[in-house]
Formats: structure tokens, sequence, C-alpha cells
């Protein structure tokens, strides 16, 4: 059971702790018994209820969750070893962005990930998953480094967005992210990404330019964050709901919108619910992944991250009171 539930949990957390207090009696009678049985099948009901009519905002609060399973939670539990690597070898070693070769179903890869940390000094050491200039550089110096071996790529992505303090305008924050957006289109080597949480604006694209992107099925991938487009298009953040209506950014609309490739099913209630299923959802989804990938030649793969990326972006145009049908970016 969640220790800390989220609002709309509430009437689940109340039966869930009605029931552990029943299943605690030491000699439960037959009525207690049948009363326990029916509290579960109502639980089960109930949480399916809600959480497949969860709506935006409620999605944000879910990936949010601090409960909910991080990078080095997910390493931990898919990968069979891992050995980190560290630097960018001009400034320093940005803890945001985690980096190193692992092993996955017998595959050697090389991993990149965001990492916000769960207590005050671990969120410190991480800066909250939010990354400078240097972590950036790191990634793509050792994603370079995995191309030049011929290495699958796998990214975890899960950040507000890439930090926005004057010391990282300073140092090339923006020439940083968008210098690792053309490095990743070029690369040789497959490149999976995964959203496991939050994927926020360019510092989630950094090391998000990929040939597969899934993504969890309570996670959200946006431009701009919902309290940040509230404080722009209604200068407040309680309009932070309405924002995250209008962003369109859960894994149900970025599927529709080819953002995307695949959702990856959560256990009911949220990964933190059930951490080590998420995990192995997780696993499985990358192995295919990296299967379908495997025997690619290097041009093969540029090929098809471009052809991938010049495809998203459907809009529609309205002229004179007329709305025209819809339009490839490329294409307009």
């Amino acid at each position: 059971m969640a220790t800390r539930p989220l609002p709309f949990e509430r009437s689940i957390h109340d039966l869930e702790e009605h029931l552990q207090a029943l299943e605690a009696q030491p000699h439960p009678g037959t009525e207690t018994l049948e009363a326990i049985r029916n509290m579960r099948a109502e639980i089960v009901r109930l949480r399916r209820e809600v959480f497949d009519n969860l709506d935006p905002w409620q999605i944000v609060q879910v990936a949010r969750h601090e409960d909910r399973p991080q990078t080095l939670d997910y390493i931990d539990m898919i990968f069979d070893e891992f050995v980190e690597l560290h630097g960018d070898r001009a400034y320093g070693d940005d803890r945001a962005i985690l980096t190193g070769f692992a092993r996955i179903d017998g595959r050697k890869v090389l991993f990149v990930g965001q990492h916000k940390g769960r207590n005050l000094k671990e969120r410190t050491t991480h800066n909250y998953g939010m990354a400078h200039p240097e972590g950036y550089r790191k990634a793509i110096q050792k994603m370079q480094l995995a191309a030049k071996f011929n290495l699958p790529i796998i990214s975890f992505i899960d950040t507000a967005g890439a930090y926005p303090g004057i010391g990282a305008e300073e140092r090339g924050q923006a020439y940083q992210i968008a210098y690792n957006l053309r490095e990743m289109a070029r690369l040789g080597s497959p490149v999976i990404s995964a959203v496991i949480s939050e994927g926020g604006s360019g510092g989630a694209l950094g090391i998000g330019v990929a040939n597969y992107v899934c993504m969890f099925q309570y996670a959200y991938y946006s431009v701009i964050s919902p309290e940040g487009c509230a404080g722009i298009l209604w200068k407040h953040v309680k309009h932070a709901d309405k924002a995250a209506r209008a962003l369109r950014f859960t894994a149900k609309d970025l599927l529709e919108f080819s953002v995307i490739d695949k959702i990856i099913p959560e256990p009911f209630g949220g990964a933190h619910r059930n951490p080590r299923q998420a995990a192995n959802n997780l696993k499985g989804e990358l192995v295919q992944a990296l299967r379908g990938f495997a025997g690619k030649s290097p041009q093969e793969l540029i090929a098809h991250r471009y052809s991938r990326f010049r495809k998203i972006g459907i809009f529609e145009e309205e002229l004179r009171g007329q709305t025209l049908a819809p339009a490839a970016s490329d294409e307009a």
C-alpha cells in the first residue's frame, strides 16, 4: 500500500487501511473473512475505476509521486551489471545525469539516465535531476564512445528540465543541448529512450533523440511544465490543471501524435505501488526494442532516426473560419 496517497486516492487509501486492520485480527471469524474478501474486490474495482480515468493533471501527480521508482532503482532491478563512467573531461561530473556500461539480457549497452534523488542530501547531489551543460556534455561523449564500439544506447528520461541557473547559461546550456540534438541524430548505434516519469522540455530531449521512444503509462513528456505554461498563459500557477489538459502531453496523446512508439503499462495505482512489476514491464520493452534494431547498419539507424523525427508534428490550419485537413509539418 502506498504510504503517501494522492488526493484522488483518498477513498482507496481509507479502504486499504480498514482492510489492514481486519487482516491484522488474530482469529478472524467467518463474517470477518467474508468482509475481507469483499473489501479486496472493492479496492481492485475502485482502483481500476480511478486509474482508468485519470485526467492529465492527475497523471502529473502520479509521475511526481515521491515513492515512484527512479533511475537508480531501475538500474538495480533491470541491469545485470552497471559500471558508471564519470566526468565530461572539461568541467566536472554532473550527477544529475548518470552514464555507464551495463548489461541487459546478456547484451552490453551504454546507459544514460537522469536521476532526481529522494532525500534532501541525494537531491542536492543530483540537483533534482536538472542537468548543467557538463551533464549533457558527459552524456554525448559517452554515447559517441558507444557508437565507436557499436554498442546500443539506452537512455532514461526523468527531469523537470535542464537547470536554468546563471552559471549553467554562462557555460553554454542552450548550446550544449542543441549540440546533443545534432550529434545524437548522427549516432551510428541504436538509441532506445524511455520516459520513466517526467520529460521536461529540452532537458529531456537532450538525451532523447532516439530510434525508439517508450513511455510509462502515468508519465508525461512536454515542451514545458504545466505550472510554467499556466504562468505564461494565465499568469498564475493555480491554472496548472487547465494547462495540463491543453498541453496534450500524456502517453496516450503522444502515441496518437507519433511522438512515442509504445506505452509501457504500470501496475494499478502507479509504478510506486509495485516497483518490481514496473521494472519487469520496462525491461521487457527494452529487450524487445534492442532485438528489433539488432543487425542494422549505422546508415540504416541514422536514416531511421531522421525519418522518425521528420514525421512528428501533425497540425491543423484554420483560415477564415475553415479548418483545413491535417498536414505533416515537413510538407507544410
